[in-house]
């Protein structure tokens, strides 16, 4: 049974994810603060964890990266509606997705199975170079070793490795996102997964060789006798 962590400082929000979630089958523990919520989180060992950014006493960007000083575990903010700064931080921040208030329960359960989905069993392999994506467990590794991304930059990459030497626009990649993901994606959020998924994969940032940028056009993963 997978254990959920909610940070939330909306009382009657955190009850009501809680129950929702515990009638979906997960163990959830629940915490208003930041305090109480860092420890939770050490002390349970967590599958996913739901996290609020404005909290009583601090926030969840400096929850978000007390985690990511020690554990992968997935990480999906609830923000406020249109709080674009708050997403883009979140992002650099490590976290794994977000969703916008107000959302469904169901919405929410979605977002975390997308999110704790990889660790599933069976094997598709697809390829580039020294990377490889196992799109069956949503495993990413490169020279054999095994590379975190979040839901949104692992699907960002399998756009590309899927389509190499295919160009595509920025319409296009924010449209296959906001597609997939069920979020809409914006011009800046996009800047930053391309940003974060050339840096996990090794790619030069100053002239990328992987994920190379079309000027003026787009982006492609190589050239098209890479592919």
């Amino acid at each position: 049974m997978q254990k959920i962590v909610i940070i939330e400082d909306d009382k009657a929000i955190m009850n009501s994810l809680s129950d929702f979630l515990i009638a979906e089958g997960y163990t959830v523990y629940a915490a208003v603060g930041q305090k109480d919520g860092t420890r939770l989180i050490r002390e349970c060992s967590p599958d996913c964890i739901l996290l609020d950014i404005s909290l009583p006493d601090g926030n969840g960007f400096s929850i978000c990266s007390d985690v990511r000083r020690y554990s992968d575990v997935p990480v999906i903010f609830l923000t406020a509606s249109g709080d674009e700064k708050s997403v883009i931080a979140g992002l650099e921040l490590g976290a794994d997705d977000y969703i916008k208030k107000p959302f469904s329960p169901a919405e929410l359960v979605a977002r975390i199975r997308t999110v704790t989905r990889r660790k599933n069993g069976g094997a598709r392999l697809l390829h580039h170079s020294d990377i490889a994506v196992d799109t069956t467990k949503g495993i990413v590794t490169k020279g054999g070793r095994e590379i975190y991304l979040s839901a949104l930059e692992y699907r960002l990459l399998l756009i590309f490795i899927s389509n190499k030497g295919k160009l595509f626009s920025r319409e296009q990649l924010i449209d296959e996102l906001w597609t997939t993901g069920g979020e809409f994606i914006s011009d800046n959020t996009l800047t930053v997964y391309i940003k974060r998924v050339r840096e996990k994969i090794g790619d030069d940032m100053k002239e990328p060789h992987i994920i190379r940028t079309v000027r003026g056009l787009g982006y492609r993963m190589g050239d098209d006798e890479d592919a």
